[in-house]
């Protein structure tokens, strides 16, 4: 008895009926995103990148291959994570964060990285200029208009003079806001007192260092004070010393107000920006962009609990008032 041949359809054929209804994982993008440390604010950075890529229809488990690791604040694990990622070939690195884009970018001259939340990417040696790189890198930077942060620190501390700050100075994202400021205030008639935390451990010590020296502290998105900032708060308030913020989820950990960006947006922003590039932009011809949104967010019993009280006009101004 011979078997028949199936007259409509031969191997050949078959090969490429498969190849045309293959699933959607035939033109799978991947996604690698790193942070240096979580903290809300770099959560909230995360969170945004992967809800813009799934409004633009770039889904994990559908057609997104899409990776996360933090560096838990340690660079060498941050460069670790880097040399995998690039080892992966995804379409796409994100990094977010100075420490984690500053790795990421010394791993490869490749893979596209697109990096976020870092304050001043020409500093921090991520680009060339805040023009198209030309390279494989862009980003989305959360600068801040210095001038608008000390309006705001005299606003709640109307007298106040000396204003200290607790940094990491080994990062790039703080000694850029601590060499602004050191030019800016004098012109102010301020003076800037600071105090180094090179570890999230350090915080507190270093908190405390400027106890009688400062009549305020204010504090900006360095990854080492907004991951230990509860321990800040409890400074400010045993030496009434009053905080102010440029990240506003620290005025939800106690800080008494922030004129900062909504990290979320910020997150989203970047995630517009991949999706550009896995839709075939190179990330060189892409322009280094700036979250322009702020808010103002205000805590009046945190404000109470540091001996000062916030006027009536700024909670008003506010976009949110936390109780």
């Amino acid at each position: 008895m011979q078997m028949k041949k199936l007259p409509w359809m031969s191997l050949g054929a078959l090969t490429l009926a498969v190849a045309a209804i293959a699933p959607a994982s035939a033109q799978e993008k991947s996604v690698a995103v790193t942070a240096i440390v979580e903290h809300p604010a770099l959560d909230s950075v995360r969170d945004g990148i992967q809800a813009a890529l799934k409004q633009a229809g770039y889904e994990s488990g559908k057609n997104l291959k899409w990776q996360y690791q933090s560096a838990q604040g340690n660079t060498g694990t941050a460069a670790q994570i880097a040399r995998k990622f690039v080892g992966d070939k995804p379409d796409a690195i994100v990094a977010i964060a100075t420490p984690s884009a500053q790795a990421v970018v010394a791993a490869t001259k490749s893979v596209p990285v697109v990096y976020s939340a870092v304050t001043d990417p020409v500093a921090a040696k991520l680009v060339p200029s805040w023009e198209p790189s030309k390279t494989n890198v862009t980003g989305v930077s959360d600068l801040l208009a210095l001038d608008k942060q000390i309006d705001l620190v005299k606003q709640v501390v109307p007298g106040a003079k000396r204003i200290g700050m607790v940094y990491n100075p080994g990062e790039a994202n703080s000694v850029v806001v601590v060499k602004e400021l050191q030019k800016l205030l004098p012109t102010l008639g301020m003076t800037l007192v600071e105090a180094a935390a090179p570890r999230s451990v350090d915080v507190s010590s270093a908190a405390r260092s400027l106890i009688g020296k400062v009549d305020v502290i204010y504090t900006n998105t360095d990854n080492n004070v907004v991951s230990a900032y509860e321990s800040l708060v409890k400074v400010g308030q045993d030496a009434k010393i009053p905080l102010i913020a440029s990240d506003t989820d620290s005025v939800k950990r106690g800080a008494i107000a922030a004129l900062g960006i909504n990290y979320r947006d910020l997150g989203e922003q970047t995630g517009r920006m991949v999706v550009r590039i896995l839709k075939g932009e190179k990330p060189g011809d892409i322009k280094s962009e700036v979250s322009t949104k702020m808010e103002l967010f205000v805590n009046p019993s945190a404000a109470e609990k540091q001996g000062v009280k916030l006027p009536e006009a700024l909670i008003k101004s506010a976009a949110q008032v936390i109780q």
